[in-house]
């Protein structure tokens, strides 16, 4: 059906395509509820020569054409977009899908792998993060404070001294002056005339000269003023470490562990989503083979109850007879129902598993084979493997190596520390220069240095911490390689008990089926009871079971064991 609609719809609507073409020259993708089975259908035939699509979302298709003909790539377009509409309206178009790509994409959609990935990401940027540690830091600081006194170079008394300066030496001048000029007077008596004029002059002037002796001192004070109530500094600073014990180095190793203890969870997680996919879809598949058992089962007891009741009318069966078969008849249909059930809720656990839609309308590659190709061979538990491969393994290992860079980290705190530090200040009021109301600022540079000298034992103890979790680390690596083995020789021996079964069942089928076929045959001739064909029946429909659950065990035993030795989906 698909290949018709990829190339006789294309031919059939080849004129309206060229006129659509023409008009709008692109066309929207059409996207509905069946778009999960619209790409699966694509997705498992050839495209066109030069076409593809890749899924962008949930329900959004994006083109990517051959850019060398236009007209090509917009007949295209046009052809997907008439198969997504057809395969849309048809509605029961069922997505064929292997086992390969449930889990491919199990592994694109499931939410725990997501996380994972987002772990390893972050893992490379705490990396990225710590190598920066080597790289000088740049620091900008400013701020701006208020203080309800200014800071001040004169004391109180300063001030109150300069403030009356003129007053006082007036007063001393004045008092003093009398004494003085009678020591002139009396020494030189023709001065006496002089010396009075001067003493008037001084007692008319005395005030002034107070007050501009205040003055002056007044000025001086406001000289002295800093007006530093209102301050705003500002500050660059630089800094390079040049050695900090190794710590440095120490914890740009544990990133790089955590990046690989990231990687390592990533591929365990993936494996497990493998197995879970494995399972759920040999589950399918089993339970689609005893669907179709069941059904294969029913009609043969309807065809039996169909002869009975003839048998009854020609009177050479009894009630009994059918009531038997009635019973059994009942039986199947219970159980093809509870078949249909379980089928139902596993492919729904698939569709989970895989990220599509719980109702999508899928169908597996392998459930309509009723002999699944398995290759019945014993295998031999491969421990090394398992040991080389196994993340568990590699997480435990990686463990060891952070916690010993941990104890480098706790014993650099009793290391000497050197940095270089270099930076340039402002301020306004500007310290620097007379507390002007300037902004003005300097630069200065240094080596910092840093030596501890007593914590109370505080390092010694973290380190000896750090060295005990190491152990315990070693330990867990020792206590996972013993239950690896065991895990890896289990599976092993499940693989090949899985064999040996699926050799039983197959014999076993081969004479329930001798012995159904012997028993409809005795019956048709009066030989064989009703009883005896039922059984018969019963029989070939264990047989049948068997095989099947056998042949569901070795692809699931297999697929257990290449997980125990890390190597599912290789």
């Amino acid at each position: 059906m698909t290949r018709l609609l990829k190339y006789g719809t294309f031919v059939l609507f080849l004129p309206l395509i060229g006129a659509y073409c023409t008009v709008l020259g692109e066309i929207p993708y059409i996207c509905n509820a069946t778009m999960p089975c619209a790409m699966a259908v694509w997705e498992a035939h050839a495209a066109p020569p030069g076409f593809s699509i890749r899924r962008l979302g949930a329900d959004t298709l994006k083109h990517s054409t051959t850019p060398s003909n236009t007209w090509l790539d917009c007949m295209k377009r046009i052809f997907l977009s008439i198969t997504l509409v057809l395969c849309g309206l048809c509605g029961h178009a069922q997505a064929v899908l292997s086992l390969d790509s449930c889990r491919a994409m199990a592994l694109r959609n499931n939410k725990e792998l997501a996380q994972s990935k987002a772990q390893l990401d972050k893992a490379h940027w705490d990396t990225k993060a710590a190598h920066t540690n080597y790289l000088p830091k740049v620091s900008l600081t400013a701020g701006y404070m208020r203080t309800g006194d200014e800071i001040s170079l004169l004391s109180n008394n300063q001030k109150n001294a300069l403030n009356n300066i003129g007053t006082t030496a007036v007063n001393q001048f004045g008092a003093q002056f009398p004494t003085i000029a009678q020591q002139i007077i009396t020494k030189y008596p023709d001065l006496a005339p002089l010396i009075q004029d001067m003493s008037g002059a001084f007692q008319q002037n005395a005030a002034a000269l107070g007050q501009a002796g205040n003055a002056f001192g007044k000025g001086i004070t406001d000289a002295f003023r800093t007006d530093t109530r209102n301050m705003t500094a500002g500050m660059i600073l630089l800094t390079q470490p040049l050695y900090m014990g190794g710590k440095i180095k120490a914890y740009e190793n544990i990133t790089k562990h955590q990046a690989s203890l990231a990687d390592a969870q990533l591929r365990a997680d993936e494996q497990q989503v493998m197995l879970d996919v494995d399972r759920a879809y040999w589950q399918v598949v089993s339970l689609a083979n005893k669907r179709r058992l069941a059904v294969s089962y029913r009609n043969m007891l309807a065809h039996l109850d169909s002869d009975v009741v003839k048998m009854i009318n020609e009177g050479v069966a009894t009630k009994s007879n059918e009531l038997s078969v009635s019973v059994k008849l009942n039986e199947a249909e219970m159980t093809l129902m509870k078949v249909e059930d379980g089928l139902t809720l596993s492919r729904m656990l698939l569709c989970q598993l895989c990220g599509l839609p719980l109702e999508s309308a899928t169908r597996l590659a392998d459930e309509d084979n009723q002999d699944l190709p398995t290759v019945a061979q014993d295998i031999r538990a491969d421990v090394e493997t398992a040991f080389a491969n196994r993340a568990e393994l590699s997480q435990l290992a990686t463990a060891q190596q952070i916690y010993a860079e941990k104890a480098k980290i706790e014993r650099a705190a009793v290391l000497p520390q050197i940095a270089l530090t270099g930076g340039y200040m402002i301020s306004n009021p500007n310290v620097f220069n007379g507390f002007e109301k300037k902004f003005r600022g300097t630069w200065a540079v240094g080596v910092m240095l840093k030596v501890p000298v007593w914590n109370w034992g505080e390092t010694k103890y973290k380190v000896r911490a750090a060295r005990t979790e190491a152990t315990i680390a070693a330990l867990k690596t020792d206590e996972a390689r013993e239950k690896i083995e065991l895990q890896v020789n289990q599976e092993a021996f499940k693989v090949n008990e899985a064999n040996r079964k699926l050799t039983l069942s197959m014999k076993n089928l081969d004479k329930a089926e001798e012995n159904l076929r012997t028993a409809q045959v005795g019956f048709k001739e009066g030989v064989i009871t009703t009883s005896d064909l039922l059984a018969a029946q019963t029989a070939w429909l264990q047989a049948h079971s068997d095989k099947i659950d056998a042949q569901i065990d070795i692809k699931l035993s297999h697929a257990s064991y290449n997980k125990a030795l890390g190597q599912l989906g290789e």
